[in-house]
């Protein structure tokens, strides 16, 4: 089963970033807002703007990290394809 990591803007132009098993109905449940408690819920309209596609559900989770991590000028770096993801994951033996 693929995961996505993904970057949406908010109507106050704060990006999201998020993890998914299934990324056109994440998509449509920010749209919907779908969930009060939800970060994007009282932001919509939302923008789709990036996401990455991974095999396993940890990389996917290591990647959403890093990037919430980065700057919003890193971010979109991202996004316009000026940088790419370096998403590491550890695994305890």
């Amino acid at each position: 089963m693929p995961y996505w990591t993904y970057i949406i803007e908010c109507s106050d132009k704060k990006l999201y970033t998020g993890v998914t098993n299934n990324l056109e109905r994440r998509i449509y449940e920010h749209e919907q807002g779908l969930n009060p408690q939800s970060f994007t819920y009282s932001r919509r309209p939302i923008r789709y703007l990036w996401s990455v596609e991974f095999v396993q559900v940890d990389e996917a989770i290591s990647a959403e990290k890093q990037i919430k991590g980065w700057s919003r000028k890193k971010k979109f770096a991202l996004i316009d394809g000026g940088i790419k993801l370096v998403a590491h994951v550890t695994k305890s033996n």
